[in-house]
């Protein structure tokens, strides 16, 4: 049984059965521990996020930061998916990549529209407590059922906005109810946003049941970046509402 699918590509039950396939013999990964690299990497991200806010607003071209981070961080986890055993290495300069392009277009955002990105941050720490406790507490079952719900809804939505960028290079313009601030496109948004929510509790599951396999200890590294995939996800489809939001 697929106990530990999840719709991050990150957190596979096959990365745990592959990392703790053959004689792999050491320290084995904790909650604790997970949690611990989790904060770092969180630290890294706040403070490549800071920088890159900073530079903004003293006159840099923000261009340049979001491409470094969104094909750097890319580059940084297509690798680490292949090398988990890197993880220690890779997922701290992929939290620093990342920060790049968040600071980035959170400044600019700021500048149209003031406080959105505090007001998105807010939000997205909420939304992530709040699942926190539902799935500590088991108020939603991670039922095997649950899970291929959640994972074949984010396949096709991710299938969907590949569809819409590969579309956009032939000047062809589909789907974009989704970038438009009337009812169809919040409507959007807001399910993007739950998808992302429930993303979530399947990355908390998987996180627990790979402590209780005991997977290697740089397991724990490769875990809190796919948590962050997850939260920079729910972080960004959060920005967009707002901007929709304020746009009507």
């Amino acid at each position: 049984m697929a106990i530990f699918d999840s719709s991050n590509p990150t957190l596979k039950e096959k990365t745990f059965e592959q990392s703790i396939a053959g004689s792999y013999q050491g320290e084995a990964m904790t909650l604790t521990g997970t949690l611990n690299k989790f904060g770092i990497l969180m630290a890294l991200l706040i403070a490549s996020t800071l920088f890159a806010w900073d530079q903004f607003n003293k006159g840099s071209d923000p261009v340049p930061f979001m491409m470094v981070g969104v094909f750097g961080g890319m580059v940084m986890a297509l690798v680490m998916m292949f090398k988990m055993s890197w993880s220690a290495f890779l997922a701290p300069a992929y939290a620093v990549l990342q920060g790049l392009f968040l600071g980035s277009i959170s400044a600019y955002l700021n500048e149209v529209y003031p406080g959105l990105p505090m007001q998105a941050v807010a939000l997205t720490m909420l939304v992530a407590g709040l699942m926190f406790l539902v799935y500590r507490f088991r108020i939603i079952p991670v039922t095997q059922r649950f899970r291929q719900i959640v994972i074949v809804a984010t396949a096709a939505l991710a299938l969907f906005y590949l569809i819409q960028w590969v579309a956009s290079y032939f000047g062809a313009n589909i789907g974009s109810f989704t970038q438009e601030s009337g009812w169809v496109g919040i409507g959007f948004s807001v399910f993007v946003i739950i998808l992302a929510s429930l993303n979530l509790l399947l990355n908390f599951d998987m996180i627990e049941k790979g402590a209780e396999m005991q997977a290697p200890k740089y397991m724990e590294w490769y875990s809190a970046f796919g948590l962050l995939v997850t939260l920079i996800w729910l972080y960004l489809e959060i920005l967009r509402l707002l901007s929709k939001l304020n746009r009507r």
